[in-house]
């Protein structure tokens, strides 16, 4: 049962810690987006404290964030350890990666030194992998750029479920770590720009005065900055840009001044970019490269006013977040796929499943259904109280999201009368327990990703194939008939059937299948049992023909 749900914990995870992460570049100074960091640790990570110990310029750390404990807070925010203290932390105990842990029992010889830190008082642990109070994990964050210049040090405390993480929450933490370093960075980054465009904006002759120290802040930043045109025929096209940017894009200066930015964008984010405001707008988009690849960037806007004329330009920060994009994928698809064959976990295929039905109101039933169908047929008036997309008034009340869902409807197996389904194939493997038995569970499992991609390979694109558990496996396949559906579980069987070659020796699966039809009116669980009831229908029965052949 615990196996069942780890898919949904890594899920739940996972979204709590893209909440977290997007909180951090939502805040609007350098102190609000250090206090996220510390929130983001407690409300995303699952510890009951955090703390934000934040590199000075003489080098020293400084709490900079709390969050977790009011009396914590108050009593060591703003108090200073000495970098050397920290050196020796972060050179002790057990490395997980980037992380570092000191149990309890090497954590003594720092209890003396000038640490601020804050413990609470517990029993001692009862099992090995038990959080001890006086266990310490920090997270060290390094400044973007590569190399390792220290930026700060997270710090948790109190795992709420009492254990210390294991592989997911570490690597969930060391990535938030990652990300956190980001945030700090760009808000320090966005702090300096938004104290010299008030500066600019106020002072129209220091403006003058100053440009060249603004060409160089603008020319060595060392995220992607562009001034573009605003207003007349020329909106949008870029008249500036830095090294930085022109490094990112793979394109000199000389040929973006013939681009915007919405000449550059990828086709699928041009509305992305429309809707982004001018003044102070943020976007997160793609932009083309020159060798045709796109990257993933985050746009801010910010307006340069001409105190007589009005707006004139506008100053683009272009950062890149490829990085932090792709490990928002590769977490989603591990928490939405099978660690063994890479096929779609339980989870997402209920997800899909679910998505294709929808709830007809339980007050109709079906033979009123049908009368309704027969009266008015595709008539759409409300004042017939019904609608092709669902029953309305006294007949039946809302059908919520599906406004505009087209029913699926299960074909009759009885007669071919033309109806396409949504096809529901139930797959159990005859044979594979005695190989788990014979030859060790190392050779089942090369047997399942095996049959795995033998299914992938018999069904169309846009089909789904998915491990459901153990060595049952689902595949949901659109716009079958009944002798479809039945084709395809033979074609199915007869690509398991030949032998799969394991560590040099040939070893035989065979497979049992159900074929169910996925309905609008049922849930999920029962579109899957009803599948599920006619592969042992279909097992039984070629069982007992094997018996009688014998």
């Amino acid at each position: 049962m615990e196996a069942e749900s780890e898919p949904y914990v890594r899920l739940a995870t996972m979204r709590q810690l893209h909440q977290a992460v997007a909180d951090l570049n939502t805040a609007r100074s350098l102190a609000d987006t250090l206090q996220s960091v510390a929130d983001g640790i407690v409300a995303g990570l699952g510890y009951e404290l955090g703390c934000v110990n934040l590199v000075r310029p003489d080098g020293d750390l400084v709490v900079a964030a709390f969050a977790g404990n009011s009396a914590a807070e108050s009593l060591i925010t703003g108090r200073v350890g000495s970098r050397e203290s920290w050196e020796r932390r972060l050179s002790m105990g057990e490395a997980w990666d980037e992380l570092r842990f000191i149990p309890h029992t090497e954590g003594w010889v720092l209890l003396d030194d000038d640490v601020p830190q804050w413990h609470t008082e517990g029993p001692e642990p009862r099992f090995e992998d038990e959080w001890h109070p006086l266990d310490r994990l920090y997270a060290p964050m390094y400044a973007s750029g590569g190399g390792l210049d220290l930026l700060g040090v997270i710090s948790v405390d109190r795992p709420r479920n009492g254990r210390r993480p294991g592989a997911w929450g570490r690597e969930a933490l060391q990535m938030y770590a990652s990300q956190a370093a980001i945030a700090i960075s760009n808000a320090r980054l966005r702090a300096n720009m938004q104290r010299a465009l008030v500066r600019l904006e106020r002072e129209q002759q220091a403006l003058r005065a100053s440009e060249e120290s603004f060409r160089q802040a603008f020319e060595y930043a060392p995220s992607g900055m562009a001034i573009a045109e605003m207003g007349g025929d020329q909106h949008g096209r870029l008249l500036r840009t830095n090294d930085a940017l022109c490094r990112l894009l793979g394109r000199p200066a000389s040929v973006l001044r013939r681009y915007s930015f919405a000449d550059l964008v990828h086709p699928e984010d041009i509305g992305t970019l429309l809707r982004t405001s001018a003044e102070g707008g943020r976007a997160e988009l793609r932009l083309g490269r020159r060798d045709g690849t796109y990257l993933w960037v985050s746009l801010r806007n910010s307006v340069v006013a001409d105190t007589t004329d009005g707006p004139r330009f506008l100053l683009t920060h272009v950062e890149d977040i490829e990085e932090r994009k792709r490990n928002e994928l590769n977490l989603a698809h591990r928490a939405s796929h099978d660690a063994l064959t890479g096929l779609p976990n339980s989870a997402e295929l209920r997800s899909r499943l679910g998505a294709r039905l929808c709830e007809r109101p339980h007050s109709v039933t079906s033979s009123a259904i049908e009368a309704l169908d027969a009266a008015y047929g595709d008539v759409d008036s409300p004042a017939h109280g019904y609608r092709a997309d669902g029953y309305e008034g006294e007949v039946a009340p809302g059908v919520g999201p599906y406004d505009h869902h087209v029913h699926i409807v299960a074909p009759d197996p009885e007669r071919d009368d033309g109806t396409k389904g949504l096809a529901v194939l139930f797959c159990d493997l005859d044979g594979f327990k005695s190989i788990n038995d014979r030859f060790g569970h190392h050779a089942g499992d090369a047997v399942l990703i095996e049959v795995a991609r033998r299914l992938t390979t018999c069904v169309r694109d846009g089909d789904t194939v998915a491990r459901l558990g153990g060595d049952e496996f689902v595949v949901l396949a659109d716009g079958l008939g009944a002798a479809d559906a039945a084709d395809l579980a033979v074609r199915l069987r007869n690509a398991i059937i030949p032998p799969i070659r394991v560590d040099g020796r040939a070893v035989r699966v065979g497979a049992s299948f159900g074929i169910g039809w996925a309905e609008c009116g049922m849930t999920e669980e029962e579109v899957l049992h009803s599948a599920d009831q006619r592969m042992y229908v279909e097992k039984r029965s070629r069982s007992k023909v094997h018996r009688r052949a014998g």
